[in-house]
């Protein structure tokens, strides 16, 4: 049975460049790369999903760092449990984790606490930030991307038989935005 050397990248929004991870991983000799773009919050994650379906046993899972992999500790305390019991080796480019070696695994559970407590520190930064913008009079929040008067208009032409696709693209937003518009508004 031939093991393989399996990368696994990801970035947490679609607008960050995964790259340099995957220039990393190919740099490891790995022989495949598996590129995410999803927050590591969640535990189920489509592209990581898929890595551990094809994921065997003596197989070598490689990351560029173990935040990469997961944010939570006990996220990431499965993730190792789960890649243990299966057999499943994890090496990280950029920090010294290598779970086929005792210190690997050592450095991979201090790794996870500081991962989940950078984590930790990132959302309360973000609540005391917006709390003091809302002190001052500020909301936090996106800017619509729609007026009322264009929801009102979207509304009307739906109602008379335009469809979600046209007015997302009359509006030049996403379907999902038209969508949005359209619960907010009741039909007649």
């Amino acid at each position: 049975m031939t093991s393989h050397r399996i990368g696994y990248s990801r970035v947490s929004t679609t607008d960050q460049n995964p790259d340099s991870q995957a220039d990393a991983l190919e740099r490891a000799g790995v022989d495949q790369v598996h590129i995410e773009k999803y927050t590591g919050t969640k535990a189920s994650r489509p592209v990581w999903d898929q890595v551990r379906a094809i994921l065997r046993k003596g197989d070598t899972l490689v990351i560029t760092r173990l935040d990469r992999l997961g944010r939570s500790s006990r996220d990431l305390i499965e993730i190792a449990q789960w890649l243990d019991d299966n057999g499943i080796a994890l090496q990280a480019t950029e920090q010294p984790i290598d779970t086929s070696t005792p210190e690997g695994r050592m450095f991979y559970t201090i790794l996870s606490a500081f991962a989940q407590f950078e984590r930790e520190m990132i959302v309360a930064r973000t609540v005391d930030g917006l709390a003091a913008a809302r002190a001052r009079g500020r909301s936090g929040g996106r800017k619509a991307s729609l007026t009322a008067a264009q929801v009102t208009r979207i509304r009307k032409a739906h109602d008379n038989g335009t469809s979600v696709t046209e007015l997302a693209e009359d509006f030049k937003v996403s379907r999902p935005t038209i969508y949005r518009a359209l619960e907010t508004t009741p039909a007649k």
